[in-house]
């Protein structure tokens, strides 16, 4: 099937022995080899989630295909690779500081200011804003998004023809009236926390008792709706040894997708340097990723130490990919507590190219600038105490 057609450059798409395959073709064909076969690649080593004769869609993180944000997808892929061109390709938005958990290992901890939320109309501005700039991938975060009463109204107000809409949720309030809300708006994916699939530590993790109960409920209700379900993991030395329990938990849920993050030393694991996942820990997510994805049977695995990692397509933050903090500040990604500007105070096209112009960000990085000593002592370590709060504002220093 043909999935790109623009001017002179086209690309095909077919399933082989249920591996997605894409060919280009046209004048530039030979100069989007480079990145054809890249994409070829992952392809080859991961089973999607689900193949019919007019669709596939690969991932929770992807657009499918065919269609017009798979579209701005391979433009950006293009941008990216021939003319290196920077792209947000993705967008987080934290919507709301509020949260019901209090998670002991929660990233955006220093980053929640209460009552200074953005409104329905600051978010849909700046969300439009990046949909100029050719993000393709929208993500809402918190805090807990489903805090906000009119969360489908904010879902509801984005261009569903230039991005799909995911969201990491905790699974609190996501029962079957809100999860048929969220449909309707137009909600693709739904990125549920775990923990662990023993119901008494992850209650523990969250800091609140009935959480797992939550998660799984919210589960069950957003496969209902028909929303795709990601169990998303923030894989630490605490966890990384029940990776196949969790999995397993995800098959026998029915879920879509497991995807897994390496814990950084952030919000309130700030202190906790010498606790978090090593490039040893990489390797072996980087293994289970492969084996999962190599049977036909259970949810696929996105394992994004690896994807994100040397080997694969390195670090997106500030580079592809940008995060607005629920308070409007924008920054690199989440997990970076570095503000570059405002949505308030200046176009997101111009912090967006202030944040390409730093040294940090001027070239990708291939690994987690946040795992980088270097770059934690540099911008990080070394920002005054009084300016740590909510974020290490002001330019970074160089």
């Amino acid at each position: 099937m043909q999935i790109y057609d623009y001017k002179v450059i086209k690309i095909n798409a077919d399933v082989v022995d249920g591996k997605v395959v894409l060919e280009a073709a046209g004048p530039l064909a030979a100069a989007a080899k480079p990145m054809v076969n890249k994409i070829n690649a992952v392809f080859q080593e991961e089973k999607p989630i689900s193949v019919t004769d007019d669709k596939i869609i690969f991932s929770t993180w992807l657009p499918e295909i065919p269609g017009p944000v798979f579209n701005r997808l391979i433009h950006s892929q293009i941008g990216f690779s021939m003319l290196n061109k920077r792209t947000p390709d993705q967008l987080s938005v934290g919507v709301t500081p509020r949260c019901p958990n209090k998670c002991i290992h929660c990233g955006a901890a220093d980053m929640m200011v209460p009552n200074n939320e953005m409104t329905v109309e600051e978010i849909s501005g700046v969300v439009n804003q990046a949909l100029d700039l050719g993000t393709y991938l929208i993500t809402i975060d918190g805090g807990e998004p489903m805090v906000r009463n009119d969360l489908p109204e904010i879902i509801g107000a984005i261009d569903k023809t230039k991005t799909t809409v995911s969201m990491f949720t905790s699974g609190f309030r996501l029962n079957d009236e809100r999860a048929e809300a969220l449909k309707g708006a137009g909600l693709n994916s739904a990125k549920i926390s775990f923990d662990s699939a023993d119901p008494e530590i992850h209650d523990k993790f969250r800091g609140r008792k009935g959480a797992f109960d939550d998660a799984v409920d919210a589960v069950k209700s957003a496969k209902n709706a028909g929303i795709m379900t990601d169990m998303y993991l923030t894989i630490s030395p605490y966890n990384i040894d029940n990776i196949d329990d969790l999995y397993q938990m995800a098959a026998d849920m029915g879920m879509d997708e497991m995807s897994m993050t390496g814990i950084i030393a952030v919000g309130n694991w700030k202190d906790r340097e010498d606790e978090v996942i090593t490039r040893v820990d990489a390797k072996r997510l980087e293994a289970f990723h492969k084996s999962k994805n190599s049977t036909p049977d259970g949810p696929r695995v996105t394992a994004l130490p690896y994807l994100m990692g040397p080997e694969m397509f390195g670090c997106f933050a500030g580079n592809r990919w940008m995060h607005i903090a629920s308070t409007g500040d924008v920054l690199p990604c989440p997990y970076t507590p570095l503000t570059f500007g405002n949505i308030r105070d200046a176009p997101l096209s111009k912090i967006w190219s202030d944040m390409g112009k730093h040294p940090a960000y001027k070239k990708q990085s291939m690994v987690c600038m946040m795992r980088d000593p270097k770059f934690r002592e540099q911008y990080i370590h070394t920002i005054p105490k009084e300016n740590q709060l909510p974020y290490y504002v002001g330019p970074p220093r160089e």
